[in-house]
């Protein structure tokens, strides 16, 4: 105790291992699942000090042993420093999850992505997560990005905990940012501490759950003293206690009925509310201190035991393939059959390492395991424990847990499951690429590093596709949108140094016919010996709505062969005009030809094909003599069935302060947009519209200037649809003078 202070100060010091010294052993019964584990990510706008608070988490569990800041006069930076990648990712952590110890909880800090374009890989990475911290800095307090976050977490129901950071800044008020994260979040959020001074005069905060006043001294904060409520606080912490109290009472049914008899709840019976509200999602502590003066990261640790949830108390679905993707509530029992995600990869020293969260069962070193996306069984190598910089070997790891795997070959999002268990995480569709671009490396000798890239990417990502240009020879890359395509471009010059150019951006088309027609073609040709003989008659028709919404419902798992976009072939001949075994021929060379359109050489789709006639030749007929039948049949009747071009559409979702309304709504007309929809949402408004892709290019550059860097938008593929008369003529000379100038 210290002298002279009544009643006396309790002085703790934190230890390198992350528990006040001579922490307690574990105690949880051997196979069961670890209560304590956590797996969390933290998640805030730009600059909002999520990179400090991060450097701070891993020195006090031991993970670093030294705090380096961001802009350090040393020259050495934080080890998680993500500023020159920001815009790909939201924190960058050295692993995709690093694991900690805090007291006697595992804490498995996961990189969250940002917003990479709205692909798979956001719901991967947040699927993993069973909890998270949202940073806000107490002067910006709720910002564009941090809306953009809290809506990801939102959409994936993810727990929370607020930290409002940088207590120790000029203007910094806590209580304004609350009253954002309840207006502008629609969080139902409460205070559970306060600060004890604010700007230059912060030193700790009062802990309202525990009615005490905690300061942090020392050179690194380490030193923690714990201590009454200081007199002039007092008035202020009773407020706020009772405002804390409510705020649960009126979520958690328990608390709600001490607080109506007027007794006063226990710490343990207020924690346990806090802790049942938070994983309901009914409620977000707040949770306040400067991570950059060391000030509060300790409790926010002890928050993240107390208040979020442990991995057996979320529900995780997965899909049953054998089902439709009928969707399996999994449990986290070590005894079950194994059910785990691959959502991580990354190149080591020593090969391709899988980030494997286990959902379901125990993996074992040497056990057999199935890619349910491939089928293929393969056989546990090794599996490790990203422990700091080292890798630690582990045997087996539990439901709950996450381990890497080594010299396994499988993509991002790949479900690992015991043999007879076959059940994805995540669904099987992979949207269709929208957007192209044509890539070459600089110079030759980076074409070794450029196809490395190219094969890495796609194994990461499934919406990421690369093909060689048959007609140009280019390579075409392949993905959901411009900023998708730049960030991979970007990642190349990056992590591989390979100097790429870049072509102009592509739009994916597509064609379609309008109306019904007959062909009637023969295929003839003698040349000495067995000659060539084939007649097909028939007509093409355009695929009904209701047929294509069934089409797109039955193809959905993801099967890559079958790339025939929607086209029906049907054999209406009575009788034997054709042998049967020249049908399959006429089939594949219909389908063949359907892949260059007549008007600008793009697929054509929602089409059926009906063979209702022919003639073969005892002799001369043979598949070959069929399949070329076939392709002249359809570029013969192809112009007479009015065909369309059509162009991707996208959804998009604009989000803009309402100053900005009138000029965002101008603009998005000006790019042939149709609006559906706006509505307001405290001081912004969000414009939901759709808009050809074609007309998007650039549009992020611009909605910044025009709404001073306070816009942002999101945008997926909507679907395809007719571009007018006036653009089809124009792609169409467009493409009449390429094909010249390649023949020429």
């Amino acid at each position: 105790a210290i002298v002279g202070a009544t009643p006396p100060l309790r002085v703790r010091s934190v230890g390198f291992c992350g528990s006040p010294l001579g922490g307690s052993a574990r105690a949880f019964a051997s196979g069961a699942i670890d209560p304590l584990a956590r797996n969390i990510g933290i998640s805030a706008h730009i600059d909002s000090g999520k990179t400090t608070l991060t450097e701070r988490i891993l020195f006090y569990t031991g993970r670093i042993h030294e705090i380096h800041e961001v802009r350090g006069k040393d020259g050495v930076g934080a080890k998680m420093d993500s500023m020159e990648l920001e815009r790909e990712k939201g924190i960058t952590i050295q692993s995709a999850a690093t694991y900690c110890k805090w007291k006697d909880s595992n804490v498995n800090i996961i990189d969250t992505p940002g917003h990479v374009d709205f692909t798979i890989e956001v719901e991967r990475a947040l699927r993993v997560l069973d909890g998270a911290i949202l940073v806000l800095c107490s002067v910006g307090g709720v910002q564009s990005q941090s809306i953009t976050v809290d809506r990801q977490m939102r959409r994936y129901g993810v727990p929370r905990l607020c930290f409002v950071n940088k207590c120790d800044r000029t203007g910094a008020d806590p209580w304004r940012v609350l009253e954002q994260v309840r207006s502008k979040l629609k969080l139902n959020a409460a205070a559970v501490h306060v600060p004890i001074g604010l700007e230059d005069k912060h030193d700790g905060v009062v802990d309202l759950v525990r009615n005490e006043a905690v300061t942090f001294s020392g050179p690194n904060g380490s030193d923690i003293k714990i201590g009454p409520v200081p007199e002039t606080l007092a008035p202020l912490v009773k407020r706020k206690r009772k405002e804390l109290i409510e705020t649960v009472a009126e979520v958690d049914e328990t608390l709600g009925e001490i607080f109506l008899m007027g007794d006063e709840p226990s710490v343990e019976e207020l924690k346990g509310a806090i802790r049942r509200a938070t994983v309901a999602k009914t409620f977000a502590p707040l949770f306040m201190g400067s991570a950059f003066k060391n000030r509060g990261v300790q409790l926010l640790l002890d928050g993240v035991v107390d208040y979020l949830p442990a991995p057996h108390e979320v529900d995780n679905v997965a899909l049953d393939l054998d089902k439709e993707e009928a969707p399996v509530v999994l449990k986290s029992d070590p005894k079950a059959p194994l059910v785990g995600l691959a959502f991580k990869l990354e190149e080591g020293r020593f090969g391709q390492l899988t980030y494997l969260r286990i959902y379901q069962g125990t993996i074992a070193k040497g056990a057999t395991i199935v890619n349910t996306s491939t089928g293929k069984k393969i056989k546990v190598p090794r599996l490790v424990r990203m422990h700091s910089e080292e890798m630690e070997d582990v045997n087996e790891a539990k439901a709950g847990e996450i381990v890497a795997l080594f010299g396994v070959d499988c993509k991002s999002g790949d479900t690992f499951a015991e043999p007879g268990t076959n059940v994805a995480m995540t669904s099987m569709r992979v949207p269709e690429p929208v957007m192209s671009l044509a890539v070459a490396p600089k110079s030759r000798a980076e074409s070794a590093n450029f196809s490395k890239a190219l094969s890495r990417f796609q194994r990461e990502d499934p919406t990421f596709k690369v093909r060689l240009d048959e007609e140009s020879g280019q390579t075409i890359i392949s993905g959901m949108g411009e900023l998708h395509l730049d960030i991979y471009v970007e990642r190349m010059r990056r992590e591989y140094k390979c100097e790429v150019d870049v072509g102009e951006p592509r739009v994916n088309y597509r064609e379609c016919i309008t109306a019904k027609a007959n062909f009637d073609y023969l295929h003839k040709k003698q040349s000495g010996g067995s000659g060539q003989y084939g007649r097909v008659v028939g007509y093409v028709e355009p695929l009904s709505e209701e047929e294509l919404k069934a089409l797109n419902a039955s193809s959905s798992s993801g099967n890559e062969s079958d790339k025939t976009n929607n086209i029906v072939f049907e054999n209406g001949i009575i009788g034997n005009a054709i042998s049967p075994g020249y049908i399959l021929a006429c089939d594949k060379g219909f389908k063949e030809a359907a892949q260059t359109g007549g008007l600008i050489g793009h697929p054509v789709e929602g089409m059926r094909v009906v063979l209702t006639d022919g003639a073969s030749h005892a002799v001369d007929s043979s598949e070959m003599a069929f399949k070329l039948a076939a392709l002249s049949a359809f570029r013969q009747v192809y112009d007479k069935a009015k065909p369309k071009i059509l162009e991707p559409v996208m959804q998009v979702e604009i989000t803009v302060p309402s100053e900005f309304q009138g000029t965002v709504i101008g603009n998005v007309n000006r790019r042939k947009g149709t609006i559906q929809d706006s509505v307001a949402e405290g001081d912004d408004v969000i414009i939901t519209c759709v808009v050809p892709l074609k007309n998007m290019f650039g549009y992020s550059t611009e909605l910044r200037s025009m709404t001073q860097g306070k816009g942002e938008f999101t945008m997926e593929y909507f679907q395809h649809q007719p571009v007018s008369q006036d653009v089809q003529a124009e792609l169409c000379a467009e493409y009449g003078k390429t094909r010249k100038a390649a023949a020429a």
